[in-house]
């Protein structure tokens, strides 16, 4: 317990140290957190006038797709600032060798690039997620209940954790291709897209890959459904939706291992 505590220490200090460098240029604090905000609500205001062309997505309304939007954007704004470490990782630590001073020092590699960076720019995209998701929710009239706001809080925990296993995933895929990984961002940033939008609107090889390969569906179409109190056209049964956000937690421990094996065969830059 000890270690632990003093991990999460040294990692909270990095952290903080990190946001006091950001606030020395609070201008650009302010626009940068302003402009994220401002391109997000654009997106959203493209799934708007998707809607009011077409008035319904299959059965789906603009209040259920809005939720979902809004989930996502928050559970990848909390990701995106905390892994930033692993998002730069390709280029900042293994092309420049600068990851074998990581090597040598007392701590897990994990956590010194978990607290490389906190972007508290993000706050602009987590900002406008929160609206989107609260407007939904207050427009669905939920019938909310003690099981469904563990479930809520369960799944945007397991939503953080998914998005930043991907991070970890992209950074272990640098020890073997250290250019840029457009294939990630097809998964990250993609992802976010794709998840913006009900499942069962995908072909079935689709929704299975986003289930069981990369299971961006239960962190928040499943559990969603469960949330709404509506049946799933997929046919899933309420234990499924319940415990799907697992998965998101599951992927992680994936990912970490995966990276404690990627580290087993980095040779470094050879300079």
């Amino acid at each position: 317990m000890d270690r632990v505590a003093n991990a999460l220490g040294l990692y909270f200090r990095l952290a903080s140290q990190s946001v006091r460098a950001q606030l020395q240029y609070r201008l650009s604090f302010v626009l940068t957190s302003i402009g994220g905000f401002v391109t997000t609500s654009v997106e959203a205001l493209g799934v708007w006038a998707l809607f009011d062309r077409f008035g319904q997505l299959g059965s789906w309304r603009l209040a259920q797709v809005a939720f979902l939007y809004g989930l996502v954007n928050c559970v990848f704004a909390f990701s995106e600032a905390l892994a930033r470490g692993f998002d730069i990782f390709g280029k900042e630590f293994v092309k420049t060798g600068n990851f074998d001073r990581l090597l040598l020092r007392p701590r897990s590699t994990i956590l010194q690039l978990a607290g490389h960076e906190f972007q508290l720019q993000r706050v602009g995209r987590l900002l406008q997620g929160i609206i989107v998701l609260t407007w939904a929710i207050v427009v669905l009239d939920i019938d909310w209940n003690a099981g469904k706001v563990l479930l809520l809080i369960f799944t945007m925990v397991s939503g953080v954790v998914f998005f930043y296993a991907l991070f970890i995933f992209q950074a272990t895929l640098s020890f073997w291709a250290t250019e840029s990984l457009e294939i990630m961002n097809t998964l990250t940033y993609g992802g976010v897209e794709t998840a913006q939008y009900p499942l069962a609107i995908y072909r079935r090889w689709f929704r299975r890959f986003f289930t069981f390969v990369i299971p961006l569906g239960c962190i928040s179409y499943f559990p969603a459904i469960l949330i709404f109190g509506i049946e799933d056209p997929l046919g899933t049964g309420v234990v499924f939706q319940a415990l799907s956000p697992l998965a998101g937690y599951l992927f992680f421990a994936a990912a970490l291992g995966f990276w404690f094996f990627g580290i087993r065969y980095y040779t470094s830059t050879g300079s």
